[in-house]
């Protein structure tokens, strides 16, 4: 198997495809929020810190298709300003993210299919990867077959929260994070088997961000059940209510609406 180890002609022009993706991606996302709403197990109605959480990462989706739609209709100038905005959202989505999941386990509040500690640390974890590849992408921007590949993967790693919610994630316990771990490699893997068709061979850029992808993942389980993950989620939720919830037990499934519908103090 060919991999691709600098330009070929014509790489790094293959915007129909990153636009396509980018677009699948996103309905992907909005699929997942919109099943909950429309089933009942989530609400408009949910603490103003779930609204702002929703408003910053589901920001970055759209500047990401607005991204790949100035590439194809080629506004290189815009697209570079544009950028910038991106980085900085990019950082904001860490903070914003992680401030979140933190205060979801202190009020008891974590998903009944994962584990409060494994949630903790895969939400945490899954945007620090996130940032890690945008990050790398905004150095190799002068490298557009490095630069959009590598956005591709940390997109990607965002399309996991949806597919939780389109996913029978409690007929798969234990393992519903494998499940959506699946689901999220999928989208790099469509654009390996892309490059493949189109051109022969394997960018690197996929393979980087393949490996991130699963050491993420490899992380979460490691970090989640050593002595280390269990102080951070006593560190995290220690005089909340949180703090009396058996870190490594599931919890039992809500009576009502699920987390973002739930009356908590968050």
């Amino acid at each position: 198997m060919a991999t691709l180890a600098g330009p070929m002609p014509g790489l790094g022009r293959d915007d129909r495809f990153f636009l396509t993706m980018a677009i699948a991606m996103a309905l992907t996302i909005v699929a997942g929020f919109s099943v909950q709403v429309a089933m009942g197990r989530s609400t408009f109605a949910a603490p103003p810190l779930v609204h702002f959480h929703a408003f910053v990462f589901f920001g970055w989706v759209v500047i990401y298709v607005a991204q790949n739609v100035l590439v194809t209709r080629g506004s290189m100038a815009l697209h570079r300003r544009l950028g910038w905005l991106a980085a900085g959202w990019a950082s904001a989505m860490v903070v914003v993210g992680i401030y979140t999941t933190v205060t979801m386990v202190r009020f008891a509040s974590s998903p009944f299919f994962f584990r409060p500690a494994y949630f903790l640390v895969m939400n945490s974890l899954s945007v620090i990867a996130f940032a890690g590849l945008v990050a790398a992408a905004i150095a190799l921007r002068r490298r557009t077959e490095w630069h959009r590949r590598l956005l591709f993967c940390g997109m990607a790693i965002l399309t996991g929260p949806a597919l939780g919610r389109l996913l029978p994630l409690p007929l798969m316990m234990p393992y519903a994070e494998w499940g959506v771990f699946v689901g999220v490699m999928l989208f790099p893997l469509v654009g390996v088997i892309a490059d493949l068709r189109r051109r022969g061979g394997i960018h690197p850029a996929w393979w980087w961000g393949l490996a991130t992808i699963v050491a993420m993942q490899v992380s979460m389980t490691l970090l989640a059940y050593s002595p280390l993950g269990l102080s951070i989620y006593g560190a995290a939720t220690r005089g909340y209510p949180g703090e009396a919830v058996a870190p490594l037990e599931f919890p039992p499934p809500p009576g009502g609406p699920l987390i973002t519908g739930r009356d908590t103090a968050i």
